[in-house]
This record gives structure tokens, sequence and C-alpha cells, in this order.
């Protein structure tokens, strides 16, 4: 009976410790190894579907980020091209909003900070809010973020265009409009985008713990891609959880 006990309880603890483990500092050396982790693909397509942003992998076809362009809050056009053989990063926000959008905006900071002197990614943040969000509020908005003009772009456009990438693009909504004045998409999503430009997950923007996979399986999607780059997978979650709180809490002041 007692080695029944013991030998549940070894049962339970070394899973949760396991968990907890890699949650809070997700150490793992990666480079070399094959078992690492695989990141899903989202987007499968029906093989009559004709549609143009599409790429074929594994006998599939997937549905690829249509064709964009959009105006930066550094004044540069952001388009296809920008994100051509990158790794990035989309959501939407408007600068006004009080509620899920700073939370938001300081966990990319967080994914700016972590990969600030890689060029292989990029992050997309696209007003909702055309009308009020100008190129001048979304400068603004950036400099409080402390956001990296050549590597986090807060993009304005048409407001039909803006939804219609929202919806069709990037799927963050299940919601029908046509970007009219009445039309309002608010999402906590953040969407990654692989270099292929397949989408690879969806994370809650809020939620830090969200995020930390997210940071994850950026570096596992840059092992994917580049098998020989030099990839030790730190990150150190806790401290830079604490942080975005932190930053989180300064800019509503």
């Amino acid at each position: 009976m007692k080695s029944k006990t013991i030998g549940l309880f070894i049962a339970i603890l070394v899973p949760v410790a396991f968990f907890l483990f890699f949650d809070h500092f997700d150490y793992f050396q990666a480079q070399g190894r094959k078992n690492i982790p695989k990141i899903p693909r989202f987007g499968a397509l029906e093989a009559d579907n004709d549609q143009p942003n599409r790429i074929r992998i594994d006998e599939v076809n997937w549905h690829t980020i249509p064709p964009f362009e959009f105006k930066a809050h550094n004044g540069e056009k952001i388009n296809n091209l920008t994100v051509k053989d990158k790794i990035f990063v989309a959501d939407f926000f408007f600068t006004k909003c009080l509620g899920i959008c700073p939370k938001m905006t300081s966990q990319l900071q967080r994914v700016q900070k972590e990969f600030e002197r890689d060029p292989d990614l990029i992050i997309l943040s696209h007003t909702v809010d055309p009308e009020r969000d100008t190129i001048e509020a979304l400068a603004a908005y950036a400099n409080m973020y402390e956001a990296d003009s050549s590597k986090w772009f807060f993009l304005t456009g048409t407001k039909p265009d803006l939804y219609q990438i929202a919806r069709k693009g990037y799927f963050v909504t299940a919601t029908e409009g046509d970007g009219s004045s009445e039309d309002f998409i608010h999402t906590e999503k953040f969407v990654l985008i692989d270099k292929t430009g397949v989408i690879r997950g969806y994370y809650d923007g809020t939620d830090s713990i969200a995020v930390n996979k997210l940071m994850t399986d950026i570096k596992i999607l840059q092992l994917d891609s580049n098998p020989n780059k030099k990839n030790e997978m730190v990150l150190d979650r806790k401290r830079s959880a604490a942080e975005a709180e932190s930053r989180n809490e300064k800019n509503k002041k």
C-alpha cells in the first residue's frame, strides 16, 4: 500500500514540477534536438479552393495573408514586401481604448524586447479606429510604448481595408461587416504568421502566460526555418511578465 502511495505521489509530482519549471523559465537547449515541438498551421483550404493567397505544404493548400498596404506611425508604407521572409505578429487595437489595449501593447513590449536584436521578427499593430488614429496619434502612442520603428509598426488605412484583412486575412473575428461607420472590431487576439505567410497561432494578448507561449513558438519557428540557427530558447517569463505589468500601470497614470 505504501509503495502504491509513493508511486502515485511521484506520478503526480514529476509532471507538475516539470510544468512549473518550464512555465516560469522555459529553458531548454533546442539547437540540434530531433524532437523540436511542431507548431500547427491554421487555414487549411478545400482542394477546389482557388483563392490566390495560398501555398501548398505537405500536400495541403493553406491560406496565406493576402496582399496589403497600410501607412505606419513613422510615415512608411508597410506592405507584403515588409514582411517577406519574416516571422510576424499582428494585432488590432485603438489608441483611445482604456480596456484591453494598454495591456496588449504592454505585452507586445515584452515581445519586442525579447527579439530586439533579431531582424527576423516584425510586429504589426493595426488600428480599428482610423478616423481618430491619425499618423500623429499613432506616433505618440508608439513613443509611449518605446516602439522600435524598424521592427514594430502601428498601422492605419481605410476602415474597409483594415476590417477586411482583420476578418478575411487574419480571421480574428467571426462577425460580419463592411467597415462602415457602424462596424466595429475589438479583439484581444495576437496572431503569429510564419515566413511563408501562413497563420501558426492565436494568443490572448492580455494574458502573460499566453504571450510566453507566443514567444516560445516564435523561437521554435525560427529553428524550424533555420535548423543551424543558434537559439537556446531561454526566457525569464516571470521577470518579463512583471515588467510588462509595471509598464502597463505606469502608462495608465
